[in-house]
């Protein structure tokens, strides 16, 4: 597949008519071409044709990145090494957020695109005008640091690279050409990816013996189809494996038939507040920068009216329907983690208190369906079905869902993967509605996604934490011993230690933040106010130079922040509202000045499932800290503290 809108050797780079060249990167621009931009690229050709000579190698310009939405100016691969070069034509300096996005390249490069793996990847950032900078090389070869070149030093500096490193192996062009590139991107970086233009296929894995993203995508899109052409109405649901995408497949669904037939409306449905507000505040700004890349003018308030429209609160949608009887104007609405939607109960406490109905009496999967039933002719709906992460009291699980179609709309076609009726977490485990869905529903086997994709380091992190939760220390310490070179999980009783690990871990813009239990209250002691809410939008989004950003590791993340979300490396605070001893986990919840012991095993399962998101957030590597305290603290007793970390150990987690 090629990748960039141009590519040569290098000799006949140099050999080829700039005409030329400049006819070929337009020809493949897929956007207005303006000025500047046609003046960046005929400074750079002549640059590098002024600079390269006696370079043996190849050259790319404007490679695409997918998975963040970009392209590199330039690609050099000469020897055993890859240049990352990013042009800042007329630059007279080598500002942070340049020098960041070019190490953000390479670190996709080394991660996601196979030939590229076990090669050395050198960051270079060419300010035109801008001064001599001292270059540590050592540490640009690490991703630390970019190398910084001028217009003046840049041919120097490259060839006495070249010339001082010893190379004992050259890279083959066509295998690194032809290899194949299998990014794993966060969901916002997915979201803005989609919303952008880029299909499904460009910014997942493909692994062979996992039934990936595209498979699935087609198989809900024919659902679709066959309900619109034979005017029917259907749902369909979407299990997975913790962290398989289905988020992802959902937010592409949804893009795809709005990009398809905008007259659908289609819209993804969240009760998720903070994935909500991080994803429209994502694809709100990327829209506006996008727009100002190519020299066109677009509001924030016009970008964020389109966001809204493509990614709605649940509860909203759901409110906005309770004012008219008429049929919403989406025919296709996907439904993110419909199994915690509200029962009834919950649904009849939250309308007499806060909308004043009160005879409300359904569940909101029995409402949500009944609103979409006013279509006269077609609709369809996705529900995305996860499990192990529910951490609200009133969620109703798969159940009720079916419970509706059973009793009330029976003329709906109902598709699901075998998977919901063996898998514990969808919680479907009534009889009789496994025996109506069996002999009414449609069986897909793609409606099931397979392999965690959430860590690209490693499949088996729900796997170690599952064992974690689950009292098996020597389960866990065996995963564990499996993941750790991959993916490292560290333990400390020191907060600043913790800090210290995340800042040197994390490379470019790779984020770092620390989370912890909305219920470990007693953390306060050392500065991690869960109480403190942080803003979501502002704390995954912003940069390293905004102190309420996650950068700056002040602001906690709980549970509800977090929840759908990640970043690359998190601390995860541990109180003791969670501790182990006598071989079991116990339960509190701080209430006034003290704590309580928890005793209903709801209550106790919810506290277990916040750990287990707060557990699972980190792409690339966690450090877990368990606070030193003595006992001059009453509501901080020492030994349930040192036993927890004494249970960690167990599990084969290395100190520092």
């Amino acid at each position: 597949m090629k990748r960039s809108y141009y590519q040569n050797t290098v000799d006949k780079f140099l050999a080829e008519d700039i005409n030329s060249i400049f006819g070929q990167l337009a020809k493949n621009h897929q956007h207005d071409l303006e000025d500047q931009q046609k003046n960046a690229w005929i400074k750079q050709v002549e640059f590098l044709k002024s600079w390269l000579n006696d370079i043996d190698g190849n050259i790319y310009f404007e490679f695409s990145i997918p998975r963040m939405g970009k392209r590199v100016d330039n690609i050099l691969i000469s020897k055993n090494f890859i240049f990352v070069i990013e042009f800042k034509v007329g630059d007279t300096h080598y500002t942070k957020d340049a020098q960041y996005q070019t190490i953000d390249y390479c670190l996709d490069l080394l991660n996601f695109h196979e030939g590229s793996h076990d090669k050395t990847i050198i960051p270079i950032l060419v300010a035109t005008k801008a001064n001599n900078a001292a270059n540590d090389i050592p540490s640009a070869i690490q991703l630390d640091t970019c190398v910084l070149c001028n217009a003046d030093n840049f041919e120097h500096t490259l060839k006495n690279f070249l010339a001082s490193q010893t190379v004992t192996q050259q890279i083959n062009i066509a295998d690194w050409e032809n290899s194949t590139y299998k990014p794993t991107p966060t969901i916002i970086e997915a979201a803005q990816a989609l919303y952008k233009g880029h299909n499904v296929q460009e910014i997942s894995r493909s692994d062979s013996g996992a039934i990936n993203l595209s498979r699935t995508a087609k198989a809900i899109n024919n659902i679709i189809e066959n309900a619109k052409t034979k005017k029917l109405k259907s749902v369909c649901f979407l299990t997975g494996v913790p962290g398989a995408g289905k988020t992802l497949a959902g937010l592409n669904i949804a893009n795809e038939r709005l990009k398809a037939d905008e007259s659908e409306h289609s819209v993804f449905l969240s009760g998720n507040g903070p994935l909500v507000d991080v994803l429209r505040e994502a694809l709100t700004r990327d829209s506006v920068q996008t727009a100002k890349v190519y020299g066109e003018k677009l509001k924030k308030a016009d970008a964020e009216r389109e966001a809204k429209a493509f990614i709605q609160n649940i509860h909203h949608f759901r409110d906005d329907n309770l004012k008219t009887e008429k049929a919403p104007i989406e025919k296709v609405v996907v439904f993110d983690e419909a199994q915690r939607a509200w029962q009834k109960e919950q649904v009849s406490k939250f309308m007499k208190a806060k909308k004043g109905i009160d005879d409300f009496e359904m569940s909101e999967p029995e409402y949500l369906i009944s609103v979409m039933n006013r279509h006269e002719d077609w609709c369809t709906i996705v529900c995305l079905i996860g499990g192990g992460q529910e951490i609200n009291t009133g969620e109703a699980g798969v159940s009720e869902w079916i419970e509706s179609l059973k009793q009330k709309y029976t003329d709906w076609n109902v598709y699901y993967s075998d998977k919901i009726l063996s898998e514990k977490s969808t919680d479907l485990n009534n009889e009789d509605l496994l025996n109506w869905l069996q002999s009414k529903g449609n069986k897909e086997t793609d409606l099931h996604l397979a392999v965690s994709i959430r860590s690209f380091r490693s499949e088996k992190i729900a796997l170690f934490v599952q064992h974690v939760l689950e009292n098996e220390p020597e389960k866990a310490n065996y995963v564990f011993n499996s993941i750790k070179n991959n993916y490292p999980i560290f333990l400390t009783r020191n907060l600043n230690t913790a800090k210290n690990w995340l800042k040197k871990n994390a490379k470019g813009t790779e984020r770092i933040g620390v989370v912890a239990s909305s219920g470990g209250r007693r953390l306060r002691a050392d500065g991690i106010d869960v109480k403190n809410e942080i803003e979501p939008a502002i704390w995954f989004l912003n940069g390293k130079d905004d102190v309420r950003s996650s950068y700056y590791l002040e602001g906690v993340a709980t549970e509800f922040d977090i929840q759908g979300l990640e970043i690359d490396f998190t601390c995860v605070a541990w109180d003791i509202n969670l501790y182990h001893d006598n071989s079991v986990w116990n339960f509190q919840s701080f209430k006034g000045s003290k704590w309580q012991n928890i005793n209903q095993d709801a209550a106790k399962n919810y506290l277990l499932n916040s750990y287990r998101v707060l557990l699972t957030r980190a792409r690339q590597g966690m450090i877990i800290f368990v606070p030193d305290v003595d006992n001059t603290d009453a509501t901080r007793p020492k030994d349930y503290y040192d036993k927890t970390f004494e249970y960690f150990k167990e599990c084969g987690l290395t100190i520092i």
